[in-house]
Formats: C-alpha cells, structure tokens, sequence
C-alpha cells in the first residue's frame, strides 16, 4: 500500500459481526509462535509496521483493527443503524475472541500478548478467559487497571470525553488523531508517516470510534467497562510468573510514570527499557531500539509447554 509507508500489502478481513468487518494482519509462518499486537486509540495496526517486520521471518504476528479503526468497517451505534456496533471495551474483548478463533488460535495454542494504550485493556480483558494460553508480555504505554489515584485527570482526555464539546472537536476537526500524531511523538514524524495514522479518520462518521473510544473510558464504577477493566487489574499479578517486557515511553502526558511504576509493581520480573525521549508512541520514537530488543527478548524466552 503506497499510502501506507512500511505497512505490510494485503491485509485480511474477517466479518467479526453480521455485516461488519475487521481488518487484520496475519504475518509470518502459519506454524509460527503467536504474537498478538493489540493498538490503542487514536491509531490503528501502522503501529505495529515495524514490530512485524522485525518478527515475521520466524514469528506469525496477528495485529487486527479494532472495530471503527484503521481500515476495519466504521458502523454507526444508533439504535435504528443497520448494521449497529456498541462501541465498548466489551465489544472490543469479544470481537478480539472471535478473530483469533477465526485464525486457528485456539486455547492449546501459546500466545504472546504485546500491548499499547487501549490494547491494554482490551488484551488484558481477552486474558482473564484464556490466562493458560499468556506465555509472554510485550507492554508498551498501556494500562491493564485503572488509573492511578496519584495520576490527575489530563484536561485533555477530560474534553475528549465531554459528550457534546469533544465529540464536535474530534468528529468535525479529527483532532485526536491529527493531535496524536504531533503530541504522542518526541521525534517528528515524518510527513508520510503522519498521513498514514491519520488517513482512515477522514470524516464525521469516519471519526466514530476514535471518540467513543474516549467516552468508554473507565474512570469510575459507574462507567460500564470498570468491571472488565477492574478485574484485569486484580489479575493483573498473577502474570508475575511469565517473562515480560516493558516498553515506555516516559513524556507520555497520560501513561506516565504512574502508570509504569503499577506495571513493575506487579510484575516485579519485567525487563524494562524506558526512555525519556520518547512519547506515547514509543515505537515512533524508538524502533530501533525496541524492535530488536523485543526480538532477542522473545528469541530469550520460548513458550514453556
């Protein structure tokens, strides 16, 4: 895909729901050790461009769009749409269930988890069901609990949750995702990069999900994922036993230090590498750097049977 530097040609789809598809990469040898690449809000699989790259020569890499991302279809949630999509961490937990059943991943097959902003979440929802078939962690600027009593609200993820102000800032103007895409990064993007994370969010109902994605944030019990995302983080330890590796990306003004600091409490055996010249998308910044070092990570730590 010439609009899509890096980005890997061909990618599948699959109709996770009646009459709504998701795209996703399949990367790497069919009988090679499962990695699933989950991305976050507002980005899409381009994230993940350079981890595949770097892994599918030995390694099958399963990165999806969710549901209204990337190049997945983008249905409309009201009541009356035909087709209809619940934009919700449950939704997203689901569908990620159904594509990987849809792929041969069965709960015999060894998966490596790897992790950014919502995928997090979303990951970490998926493993409460299947915590047997997790044999590694890649986690990069994400959160798997909610947030940190010590970490304050950032006035902008407060606007962007604001059912009538954000959602004409992010519908109308695309500014989370144009945002994202100059304040995620300490190193410029280049021009065609940037065009490329911002490319699927090129209209009002384009842009549904990058908002609703905001406005499911759990902050509270009484939001509807803080159930989900509750009882991921209390799971969250018992993952201590498996090999991790943390990624972070520490002038990131959301997953901070706050967010880390869980993340190596509770899995206390983490190989960390953070950096702080680097933002929320820390593979951005420091490819280089990361891919390699989660390649000789993974090469490390095969699946135990």
């Amino acid at each position: 895909m010439t609009d899509f530097p890096g980005y890997p040609p061909g990618p599948k789809r699959f109709e996770v729901r009646p009459g709504i598809a998701m795209s996703y990469l399949d990367e790497g040898p069919r009988d090679g050790e499962a990695i699933v690449a989950l991305h976050g809000n507002p980005s899409w699989s381009y994230y993940w461009r350079t981890l595949v790259a770097g892994l599918a020569d030995t390694y099958r890499v399963i990165v999806p769009d969710h549901v209204g991302m990337g190049l997945s279809d983008k249905p409309d949630d009201r009541l009356a749409a035909t087709p209809r999509y619940d934009y919700t961490l449950r939704s997203r937990v689901d569908d990620l269930e159904a594509l990987l059943r849809h792929a041969g991943i069965d709960d015999a097959t060894p998966v490596t988890l790897a992790v950014h902003d919502w995928g997090g979440m979303i990951g970490f929802g998926w493993a409460l069901a299947h915590a047997a078939q997790v044999r590694r962690l890649v986690i990069l600027n994400t959160a798997a609990f909610p947030m940190p009593a010590a970490k304050a609200m950032p006035w902008q993820i407060a606007l962007g949750r604001d059912y009538f102000v954000g959602e004409v800032l992010i519908r109308t103007f695309n500014a989370f995702s144009a945002g994202a895409s100059h304040l995620g990064v300490r190193r410029k993007m280049p021009p065609e990069v940037r065009r490329a994370y911002v490319a699927p969010y090129d209209s009002w109902n384009n842009r549904i999900s990058t908002v609703r994605f905001m406005q499911d944030i759990p902050l509270s019990p009484k939001d509807a994922a803080w159930p989900l995302l509750e009882a991921a983080g209390k799971a969250l330890p018992s993952f201590a036993d498996r090999p991790a590796f943390i990624g972070w990306g520490l002038k990131d003004f959301v997953f901070d230090r706050h967010f880390l600091e869980r993340f190596r409490a509770d899995l206390p055996q983490a190989q960390v590498h953070a950096f702080d010249d680097a933002g929320h998308y820390v593979l951005e910044d420091k490819h280089e750097v990361l891919v390699p070092a989660i390649r000789a990570f993974l090469d490390a730590h095969p699946p135990t049977p």
